[in-house]
């Protein structure tokens, strides 16, 4: 109950929609009453006392209350449709929201498909039993009160009779819901996994497609596949005995009234046409009851959505301490004092690193695999935190800076170049919203991009396809160096920017990166020679700590690590006579 509660507060915001479609809901149901007194009056009246002078009015007030009734339903479909996707956009918005603020730990440990079914799927289930609940739930009890009344009129001993299946529909209500939130939850669990691996084999289609693992991943797909139909047979299975149960006393209900309305006509204590109009308010009795055990299967699935949902609405956010303080001007005077960080208390990336990168100039980070190098530029753009030390930039540390504030003024271009599905222009301008599209060629011009936009069908407006298939690996790189052109920051970090490309492509990206650097504070972490050898200091990293700094002749000089990285090829060099 928890969960729904919760979706209250989005409730509230459509206070005349909500208010308009109950008003509907309940009007129209007040005119159940109508029909047993017609039924009534038809069978005693215009049969019985053989009056068929009253037949078409009866007949007209009837069909005028027919009309009433489902002229109200339609205003109240219409209206409640609005109100559920009203709330289902804010729900999911709100949720979204919270989702870009998340810190990166908490995506490095979910599956994408999972994410995205909790977004779209679960906040539909959570909204559909909140407000079909609210309006289908009142209009059942409502109704279920108002024949119970006048069943009370028309004969007490009948009701009681009515009523003596209720103990057991409750008995069997209280069973199933006691006992189905573990089987909702499976079956949400399971199709979350089935989401997963789609999102992974349909992102991962050339792959799966070189190395010839169609019938593995189908097999996979077929695994998943299956567990959600187990999952989905076992709840199935539940409610194909709930459901015919309910019914089968609710026809006891029935039988019994049968029964005893038959015996009191007979010893003449009711009028045949009160049974006759009594058997209507009983089915108007158990529908609404019947409608009950349905939302109850939807409340409880809805239960275990809202759980999945609330549970990421929970995570914590990004702390930002420097929200809303004052914003200096960054210059890119970059500076570590005794920095560590681990991902884990028990395992430790960064140990007590300290370096200085004046406004302007150029570090490299070099070092073998997993030395940490990713890791020290991720913490100046607070991706992660840092366990302790202190980084600052132009002497003010960066934690008291708020986030937007701090990552506006830092541009990253990494190996892997992120495109949207989308125009060039439209990628281009994540750098820069207002961007014009003369600044936007001129930023195409510095990054050697220029010549391959023109080629295409429309320009700066050519759809690019997801993740930018429809260029080449080099022509993503000089986009995502333009993008950073465009987005013009004091800040520079080039993660393995030259990586994956050939040595003409290569000098193309080179020439666009040292476009780029000029006068900017950059980080760069390259595999390259060429890259790095021109760089103010060259940092290199061994298992978290800096074991040598200096310029690369000097480097090279002292025969160490740096050197050995040259010789052994983990630094590539254009020639073997660089390294003489």
């Amino acid at each position: 109950m928890q969960v729904f509660i919760r979706i209250f507060p989005y409730v509230k915001r459509y206070k005349l929609l909500a208010f308009s479609t109950l008003f509907c809901a309940i009007a129209g149901t007040l005119m159940v009453v109508v029909f047993p007194a017609i039924t009534q009056r038809i069978v005693d009246q215009v049969i019985g006392q053989n009056q068929p002078e009253k037949l078409l009015p009866l007949v007209g007030l009837g069909l005028a209350a027919f009309i009433a009734q489902n002229g109200l339903n339609s205003l109240r479909i219409f209206f409640n449709n609005h109100f559920e996707q009203r709330v289902i956009f804010d729900l999911r918005s709100e949720l979204y929201a919270h989702i870009q603020r998340l810190p990166l730990t908490w995506f490095d440990n979910r599956a994408t498909g999972d994410v995205m079914t909790r977004l779209i799927e679960d906040v539909t289930s959570v909204e559909r039993v909140l407000i079909d609940g609210i309006e289908q739930g009142t209009v059942a009890v409502l109704q279920i009160l108002i024949v119970s009344g006048l069943m009370v009129i028309y004969s007490p001993l009948l009701t009681v009779s009515a009523l003596v299946p209720i103990p057991f529909l409750a008995a069997g209500a209280l069973a199933y819901t006691l006992t189905a939130r573990a089987r909702y939850r499976k079956q949400r669990k399971a199709v979350s996994e089935l989401n997963s691996i789609l999102h992974d084999n349909i992102a991962g289609i050339r792959q799966i497609k070189t190395y010839t693992s169609e019938e593995r991943e189908h097999a996979r797909f077929d695994g998943a596949s299956d567990g959600v139909r187990k999952a989905t047979l076992t709840v199935m299975k539940t409610w194909a005995v709930y459901q015919p149960g309910m019914e089968f006393f609710s026809s006891c209900g029935i039988l019994i009234v049968s029964g005893v309305g038959a015996s009191q006509v007979l010893a003449g204590n009711m009028e045949i046409g009160a049974l006759v109009a009594f058997f209507v308010l009983t089915r108007f009795l158990y529908e609404p009851i019947g409608k009950l055990h349905q939302l109850n299967q939807i409340f409880q699935s809805g239960r275990a959505a809202g759980e999945r949902v609330f549970e990421i609405m929970d995570a914590a956010p990004e702390a930002d301490e420097g929200e809303g303080a004052p914003c200096p001007e960054i210059h890119g005077h970059v500076v570590y004092r005794d920095v560590s960080f681990s991902y884990d208390a028990s395992i430790p990336v960064l140990n007590g690193v300290s370096l200085e990168a004046p406004a302007g100039s150029m570090v490299a980070l070099v070092g073998p695999t997993g030395a940490g190098k990713s890791t020290i530029v991720n913490l100046l753009v607070r991706f992660y935190e840092f366990t302790s030390g202190r980084i600052t930039v132009d002497g003010v540390p960066i934690r008291s800076m708020s986030r937007q504030y701090l990552r506006n003024n830092i541009a990253v271009v990494t190996q892997e170049s992120f495109l949207f599905n989308g125009t060039t222009a439209e990628n281009l301008r994540i750098g820069k919203p207002d961007a014009t599209e003369e600044e936007i060629w001129s930023a195409l011009r510095a990054a050697n991009a220029e010549e391959f936009i023109r080629r295409l069908p429309k320009g700066l407006h050519s759809q690019l396809g997801e993740r930018g298939v429809k260029l080449s690996v080099g022509e993503k790189q000089r986009l995502s160096i333009a993008r950073a052109l465009l987005k013009n920051p004091p800040i520079l970090i080039l993660d393995e920017a030259t990586a994956s490309v050939d040595t003409a492509t290569e000098r193309l990206i080179q020439e666009a990166l040292d476009h780029l650097m000029e006068n900017r504070t950059s980080f760069v972490i390259a595999h390259r020679l060429s890259t790095v050898r021109h760089a103010d200091e060259i940092l290199v990293l061994e298992r978290g700590r800096i074991t040598e700094r200096g310029r690369h002749d000097e480097l090279l000089e002292r025969g160490g690590l740096y050197a050995e990285l040259c010789k052994s090829s983990l630094i590539e060099s254009e020639t073997v006579a660089v390294l003489a």
